[in-house]
């Protein structure tokens, strides 16, 4: 989760006092050819046996998919004082290429906006309109239209990328923690998702259809134009845009029931749902890879999730000696959650370029770290792969790597 003023991230000053590094992740110039095999590293079989040790060509195709939500944050206008702030930079033709992905094969085809349903609080109006606006550019589509592309991906691949959290009104959102049934629920044990969330996702205005619409016109479109074609649905997004692909690969598949395989590479996300939902996106189909830094409190929140074996707010009690007040608030349901889907954990702790960063909350959330960390992650027996060294060397100055040489020695010595 972000926040920019005048082109910069900024962050709370209680957040950090180390300055921000900044990683390049790994360019993947020998692209494998999934082939056959296209479904199982899209999650088909849960990722079974491709986790730890990871991958190859899992690691590649989750790097790929970071670099998309990358271009998200690139092409979106941070700049308030800009009459543009939080829309899209770029035209859809050239979004990818001007984000810095020239040779993806994908081709934009549309832009994807969110709305924050909370009417603005009475001093945002004598604020300026930036910290007041509703509607913003959050991500978009884009579709394999390169055959070699297409050949080596063994299938024609739709991806729908998210940035994560821009505007004042998005971060008001994220403060609406509580759980929040869905419309088709029918009984207080129902699916519930986190009201921040769904708010952004259903949210509309006159001028501006919510996110949940143009996902459905847009999918349903491709659908409708590729019919016949191997095809697979990938959702990925960081930080608020995690959360907001879990949505919508569940929407996705509870709207069009003959809808292909659905992924999605969560990278940093917040939790999102109760146990049900989870329940709900297992049953539905959907495949959900959630991209952990051990260090990430954004991960951990928000709510409280129970051990699978746990049966009510009361066992949790015995077992955790928690307060009343808090056991009150389980008893309501609306803090329990669960995580979604299967997970790769990587740790801040384990880069030799990072370790002095654990406790740094805000960069140990920073998408750049997370796919520093994929880039170098190899097993839980072997956490960091040397290789990654000079690729993160490349990319830092010259007095920062003779600090790191000397932290080295010393840790050695």
């Amino acid at each position: 989760m972000r926040l920019a003023v005048g082109g910069v991230r900024v962050r709370p000053s209680y957040l950090s006092t180390t300055p921000h590094v900044r990683i390049q992740s790994c360019t993947v110039t020998q692209r494998a050819n999934l082939g056959t095999r296209w479904r199982e590293y899209q999650g088909s079989k849960n990722w079974e046996g491709l986790l730890d040790p990871i991958d190859d060509n899992l690691r590649a195709e989750i790097l790929r998919y970071g670099k998309f939500v990358q271009a998200a944050y690139t092409s979106c206008d941070f700049d308030p004082s800009s009459p543009s702030y939080a829309s899209c930079r770029f035209s859809k033709h050239d979004l990818l290429h001007r984000s810095g992905l020239p040779d993806t094969g994908y081709l934009t085809t549309k832009n994807l906006h969110a709305t924050s349903g909370i009417s603005p609080p009475r001093w945002a109006e004598k604020a300026p309109t930036w910290m007041s606006k509703q509607s913003s550019w959050i991500g978009y589509v884009a579709v394999t239209e390169d055959e070699e592309e297409i050949e080596r991906l063994g299938r024609r691949d739709v991806v729908v990328a998210y940035r994560g959290t821009v505007t004042c009104m998005e971060w008001l959102e994220n403060l609406q923690s509580m759980l929040t049934h869905l419309p088709e629920c029918t009984s207080d044990l129902g699916p519930m998702v986190e009201s921040g969330f769904w708010s952004l996702y259903t949210s509309r205005t006159p001028a501006c259809p919510s996110l949940c619409e143009e996902v459905r016109d847009e999918i349903a479109r491709i659908l409708d134009k590729y019919r016949g074609e191997a095809i697979s649905l990938t959702v990925t997004g960081h930080s608020l845009g995690a959360a907001l692909a879990v949505l919508t690969a569940h929407d996705i598949k509870t709207t069009f029931r003959d809808s292909p395989l659905v992924t999605v590479f969560s990278f940093g996300g917040p939790r999102v749902g109760n146990r049900t939902f989870r329940r709900d996106v297992e049953e539905n189909g959907s495949k959900v890879l959630r991209i952990v830094n051990t260090q990430d409190v954004i991960t951990k929140l928000p709510g409280i999730v129970l051990e699978d074996d746990v049966a009510d707010a009361e066992d949790c009690q015995r077992r955790n000696a928690l307060p009343s007040w808090l056991v009150r608030k389980l008893q309501d349901a609306r803090w329990l959650y669960a995580d979604v889907g299967c997970e790769l954990r990587v740790s801040t702790g384990h880069s030799p370029y990072l370790s002095s960063h654990v406790g740094n909350v805000a960069t140990c959330h920073e998408l750049d770290v997370y796919l520093h960390l994929v880039n170098g992650f190899m097993s839980s027996t072997c956490p960091f792969r040397a290789t990654a060294r000079n690729e993160f060397l490349k990319m830092i100055p010259a007095t920062t790597q003779a600090a790191l040489f000397r932290r080295e020695k010393a840790h050695v010595r």
